[in-house]
């Protein structure tokens, strides 16, 4: 009977057990429940119908994203990755007590992490990278002891990186990249023993590695680009032995690459230093890396010659080593360059401005995988081997700025998935091949700067992708092809200036729809600009100037709103200029030299001097006061009585015959005298030293202003009209002084232009005490000279200390563009040629309104045709200009020219951007300011040259575009240099488009990150 009893009361037992097991199963079953639903509940937007599951008619651990253990069916899985879903995350995530796995990865969440997440004490994976979470990283997740792998890459958290993470021991990967993290890398990681992965690239953490990152040995991946470190780079790190992948780029760091480089890490795989400061030479022992396959150190000072071997890195794809100091002296050196043909796995090969001197190897068309080919500015000679037809997996061919001969293959039409074709600045003779129009997958084509003949191929319509076409700076000849017309594709540029091109312009031009930019700019262009034009609704920059274009500008492009720049100039237009142009918000509108007549409108682009030309068209009357314009006068209709015609005819001839007598008698007068002055000067001789005198109270140290190579500049204020002006004062004891004075006088006496400093009138008398004086009289610039807006350390007079080097990038293309009008008006449209020979920052003037004037002209000489044509021919005249200003070929006795004028500005312009003086100290042992920019053009880090100025409001395409001017206008050789038209059409060209013609690969910051 006991027996019985105690059974009952086993089963009764047992089945109360049960039951308050499956009580409390239930009850643990809608926590997780309720967690689920205020998780959904905190989701705005859900594109993907993730949450259409999450109801009661299905058990939860059916609902999408979420798996459940087998035992206990509680939460261990919620995975709502790559889901598209807007909002932030709950709280309640902490409440899922069983769960394991956390991937909110690829959506669009904002907000902080919850710390409420370090309640889950089973948690082995958290992964929400590529949102947009803010705030700190919460310190209790280090309370989550299993954790072996946290992602919060790409979001936008801040603060410090938490110290308590050295107490995850289990930690196998660590992703915090791309986030705004601060506060330098914490000690502290070098105690995470277990981590296998370290990611913190594009952090602004700064700081230094810390040494602590010895105790890594399990260590496999490390990835510190972007992350702005600074000092020695630890030597310890290549004693890691497990280090598969090792990423420093777009930092600050120092140091050399170890001699027995990847025998303590025989799996190195990536090996990327780029845009640091490493130096000395590439060891040799990179050779025996044999499962490299990424290697980029391009952007550092490595030196010395390369002396790798390549042809054994059989997995090698990605091989970036330009842009260091290496030597290439002797042929042994360029053995690597030999070898790279036998990595066929190749998939990018930039070695930008490395001086190669050689031919590119016909062995190279072996490279069958390459995506991306690019040698610019690396001095490759000779033709093009035919076997580049054989790279079809090529995506960019970047040849840019070397030094190609002979004819563009024909088997180019090979490269049917060729995107970007740069292969400008060249010597490229010949006609461009037909097969060009094989290009099916063309979106940018650069020929320009070469010596290409013949007519454009028509097969160039079938390139039905092509947003940007460049041929500018050729021989081509012909009319411009239809099909041209019929590529509604192109959208930034169609630049086909300076050629032979001739012909009318067809009315299929309307097709181009979404063009930016036009440039037909000196050809032989001729007939009527086609109204279809305005169809051209995108266009914001016309340049047709220079050809032969005739009768009235159509009506049509009044409909053209989006213009900001035309010039017409150099053409035969004719009749009034249309009142419309004054309704379009025009930033420059260049009229000169044609054959328009009438009013000038005083409204819109009219009312600025600085951004309108109207010189030479004499027929042109009214304007604003600053164009210089005769004042339109009314025709009179009255009929004179002939009383009064006699009269005026009688005394017509009475003045005529007293005009005769008086000139013979002076032309007489004048052969008995000796002039002690040229006529030139006489002519000048308009004010007298005592005027001068009292104008500068006495020539006084308070009114200098400047001092220059042949004189003294004062600030005047002349008596009769209280006008302010600026004096020059000839130093005549210094040799040439005299002649600067002549010079001077000879240039400026029959050219006027806006952008120049206009002479008001000059002085050549004598002193109070009897000694020769010589002055000239210029328009006064309030703002001083740029060399003071540059470098100078004291503010101008009238300037607010905050202001002084407050020359933003607007600010410094406009005066960049006056100076190259400045030029562009004495070489080429005053009837002479006139060389400025010392063009620099201190004799650039700028106005109140901070348009720019070139000034100083005492340096400068007039040319004849003949001496246009000897200008490269040795000469014994001495070496005019200024120390890094003036062109090379002047220091050998080469006779001025134009050309000269074009180096003096290219170094202007890299002055202008980079703020460095072209004497800087740095500049030494071969380093150049043009080197400098010509390398860091080449390498993609135009933003760590530029001013810093320049910072404030990033505009790197415009800032490259810009270094590339002063860059091909500083070439050594003046066959090089662009001249000073295609200068100016690219200066107006940089607001409209913001390509140039360096290739687009991916840049260190993409590159750093994983």
């Amino acid at each position: 009977m006991s027996s019985s009893f105690f059974w009952k009361a086993f089963v009764l037992f047992l089945a109360l057990v049960i039951q308050m097991n499956g009580v409390v199963s239930s009850s643990n079953a809608d926590t997780d429940r309720l967690a689920l639903l205020a998780i959904q509940s905190k989701i705005t937007e859900d594109p993907q119908g993730v949450f259409r599951s999450w109801n009661d008619s299905l058990p939860l651990c059916q609902w999408e994203g979420v798996t459940c253990g087998r035992r206990h069916q509680r939460v261990t899985t919620l995975d709502l990755s790559g889901k598209g879903l807007v909002g932030s995350l709950s709280p309640y995530v902490g409440n899922l007590s069983f769960l394991r796995y956390m991937n909110f990865s690829n959506n669009q969440l904002h907000g902080s992490i919850p710390p409420e997440i370090g309640r889950l004490s089973r948690l082995q994976l958290l992964s929400l990278p590529r949102n947009s979470l803010t705030g700190e990283i919460p310190v209790n997740i280090s309370s989550c002891s299993k954790l072996q792998h946290i992602d919060l890459s790409t979001n936008m958290l801040s603060g410090k990186i938490p110290t308590s993470f050295s107490s995850m021991l289990t930690i196998k990967s660590l992703s915090l990249g791309e986030n705004k993290l601060t506060g330098g890398i914490p000690p502290s990681i070098g105690n995470l023993t277990s981590l296998q992965q370290l990611v913190l690239s594009l952090c602004p953490l700064g700081g230094s590695i810390p040494e602590s990152f010895n105790r890594l040995n399990n260590l496999q991946l490390l990835s510190l680009g972007g992350n702005d470190l600074v000092g020695p780079f630890p030597l310890f790190i290549f004693n890691l032995s497990k280090l598969e992948l090792l990423k420093f780029p777009g930092n600050q760091l120092v140091g050399r690459l170890p001699s027995n480089l990847c025998s303590s890490q025989p799996h190195l795989q990536t090996l990327e230093f780029e845009f640091n400061h490493f130096s000395g030479i590439l060891p040799p022992s990179i050779s025996n890396c044999s499962e490299l396959e990424s290697f980029d150190v391009s952007n550092n000072d490595f030196e010395g010659e390369i002396d790798i071997e390549f042809g054994k890195l059989q997995y090698l794809r990605w091989l970036s080593i330009g842009l260091n100091n290496f030597e290439t002296e002797h042929l042994g050196g360029m053995k690597y360059f030999d070898s790279l043909s036998n990595c066929s796995n190749l998939e990018l090969m930039q070695i930008a401005a490395v001086q190669l001197r050689r031919q590119l190897p016909n062995s190279f068309g072996n490279l069958t995988k390459l995506n991306f080919l690019v040698l610019p500015s690396s001095y490759i000679s000779g033709s093009l081997p035919s076997s580049i037809g054989n790279l079809v997996s090529l995506s960019i061919l970047s040849l840019s700025g070397n030094n190609f001969t002979g004819m563009i293959p024909e088997n180019i039409g090979m490269l049917g998935t060729l995107g970007e074709l740069h292969l400008d600045i060249n010597s490229f003779s010949g006609i461009i091949p037909r097969s060009i129009g094989n290009l099916s997958s063309l979106t940018k084509m650069y020929l320009g700067g070469n010596k290409l003949e013949g007519a454009i191929p028509s097969t160039i319509g079938k390139c039905k992708i092509l947003i940007l076409l460049s041929l500018r700076d050729n021989n081509l000849r012909g009319s411009v092809p239809k099909e041209l017309f019929q590529l509604s594709s192109l959208s930034i540029r169609l630049d086909l200036s300076r050629n032979n091109l001739s012909g009318v312009l067809p009315q299929e031009i309307s097709n181009l729809k979404h063009l930016g930019s036009l440039y037909f700019s000196d050809n032989h262009l001729s007939g009527e600009l086609p109204s279809s034009i305005s169809r051209c609704i995108s266009l914001e920059l016309l340049d047709v100037s220079g050809n032969r274009f005739h009768g009235s500008m159509p009506v049509s492009l009044s409909s053209l709103r989006a213009l900001q720049y035309v010039d017409v100039s150099g053409n035969n237009f004719s009749g009034h200029i249309p009142t419309y142009l004054q309704e379009i918000p025009l930033k420059l509108l260049n009229l000169s030299d044609n054959n328009f007549e009438g009013e000038v409108a005083v409204k819109g682009v009219f009312a600025n001097a600085s951004a309108l030309s109207v010189s030479g068209n004499p027929r042109l009357c009214g304007g604003i006061p600053e164009l210089h314009l005769p004042i339109c006068r009314t025709k009179r209709s009255r009929k004179l009585s002939l009383r009064v015609v006699v009269a005026i005819s009688l005394s017509s001839t009475v003045a005529g015959l007293g005009l005769v007598s008086f000139v013979l008698f002076y032309c007489c007068i004048k052969k008995r005298s000796k002039p002690s002055e040229s006529t030139l000067t006489e002519s000048f001789k308009k004010i007298s030293y005592g005027r001068l005198f009292k104008a500068t109270a006495g020539f006084s140290a308070a009114n200098l202003i400047g001092t220059g190579g042949f004189g003294s500049v004062y600030k005047g204020v002349l008596d009769e009209n209280d006008l302010t002006v600026a004096i020059k004062v000839l130093n005549l004891q210094r040799r040439g002084g005299s002649r600067s004075f002549m010079a001077e006088c000879e240039a400026l006496r029959n050219i006027r232009h806006r952008n120049l400093v206009k002479v008001i009138t000059s002085c050549s008398s004598l002193d109070f005490q009897g000694n020769d004086f010589k002055a000239l009289v210029y328009d006064f610039m309030p703002n001083g000279s740029l060399e003071t807006w540059l470098h100078s350390s004291t503010t101008l007079d009238h300037l607010p200390h905050d202001q002084l080097h407050q020359l933003d990038l607007v600010q410094r293309i406009s005066i960049a563009k006056d100076v190259a009008y400045a030029l562009d008006y004495p070489h080429y449209r005053c009837g002479n040629v006139v060389v400025h020979r010392d063009l620099k920052p201190s004799n650039i003037l700028l106005d109140a309104d901070m348009v720019a004037h070139v000034g100083d002209f005492g340096l400068a000489k007039i040319l004849s045709l003949d001496e246009l044509s000897d200008a490269n021919k040795s000469s014994s005249s001495h070496v005019r200009g200024t120390i890094g200003y003036a062109p090379p070929e002047y220091g050998v006795g080469n006779e001025v020219s134009p050309s000269g004028d074009i180096y003096s500005y290219g170094i202007l312009l890299l002055e202008m951007l980079t703020g460095k003086r072209p004497v800087d100290p740095m500049f030494r042992e071969g380093l150049s300011l043009h080197s400098y920019a010509t390398s860091a053009l080449a390498g993609g880090c135009v933003l760590q040259i530029v001013d810093p100025m320049l910072l404030h409001d990033v505009k790197e395409m415009c800032l490259i575009s810009l270094l590339k001017i002063g860059v091909h206008c500083s070439f050594e050789s003046p066959q090089d240099r662009m001249d000073i038209g295609t200068v100016i059409h690219e200066l107006l060209s940089l607001t409209v488009t913001a390509s140039s013609s360096f290739m687009e690969l991916p840049t260190s910051t993409q590159k750093a990150g994983l």
